[in-house]
């Protein structure tokens, strides 16, 4: 009788337990639905503001440290949403090399065709950036639902991490600090593929604040260290339309 009395006193604690478990967890959840609410407000903040301006974009590609490229465009968003880009200045034709006989010949068409596979693949780079850099609220909206989303503190109360999963490529990751206190964000970090999954490419972005709040991507840096390629794309020159 005494152990039936116990297990009776038990259950009340037991009940409690189980219904504090699941409070938690949802606790939880919710908590991430509201950091990643955040982060896609602000990348939308961002996006809206940016169409009240036009800015120069500025990329250069290396190769071994070496510069290959850069080229400047004057980027604004047209009423179709989509960022317009003008030239600005023609990049340098590279010196044509003397062709010695039948050998030289051979030889510039061998190097003629390791240029253009490399300048096809660093265009490929300088495109993929632009797939993940500013974040497509869409897909941020999908990784929510799709439960594909982590969320982690940084600095408490201050900064946390987002980080999606599988968020264009599989097998990509985008992750991002953002600031809770004033809902802006400091940077983002991508790690994805281009030609196959063993061909690794990180992005990492800076961001910075225009004087009106506006944030917008400063520095884009994207690193092939397979190919020896690195991109960096850099926006300046803000101006109100």
């Amino acid at each position: 009788m005494r152990n039936q009395n116990k297990k009776l006193r038990l259950l009340p604690a037991l009940f409690l337990g189980l219904l504090f478990i699941p409070a938690a967890a949802l606790g939880q959840e919710s908590q991430k639905e509201q950091r990643v609410a955040t982060f896609k407000q602000a990348v939308q903040q961002s996006l809206a503001g940016l169409r009240k301006y036009e800015w120069i974009e500025t990329t250069t590609v290396s190769l071994k440290g070496e510069v290959k490229s850069q080229k400047q465009n004057r980027c604004y968003y047209g009423a179709d949403g989509t960022i317009q880009k003008v030239p600005i200045g023609e990049p340098a034709a590279p010196p044509q090399e003397q062709s010695g006989g039948r050998r030289g010949r051979i030889k510039s068409r061998i190097v003629a065709k390791k240029t253009g596979e490399m300048t096809h693949y660093m265009k490929q780079a300088a495109d993929l950036v632009h797939q993940y850099v500013p974040p497509d609220p869409a897909l941020i909206a999908y990784s929510k639902d799709t439960r594909k989303v982590a969320v982690e503190p940084v600095e408490p109360n201050r900064v946390v991490r987002v980080a999606f999963h599988d968020f264009i490529k599989a097998g990509d990751l985008l992750s991002a600090n953002l600031n809770i206190q004033s809902n802006t964000i400091l940077d983002v970090n991508v790690s994805t593929w281009l030609e196959s999954q063993k061909d690794v490419i990180t992005l990492a972005v800076s961001f910075n604040q225009l004087p009106d709040g506006t944030s917008y991507s400063s520095q884009t840096i994207l690193d092939s260290k397979s190919k020896h390629i690195k991109v960096v794309v850099e926006n300046s020159g803000h101006r109100a339309l």
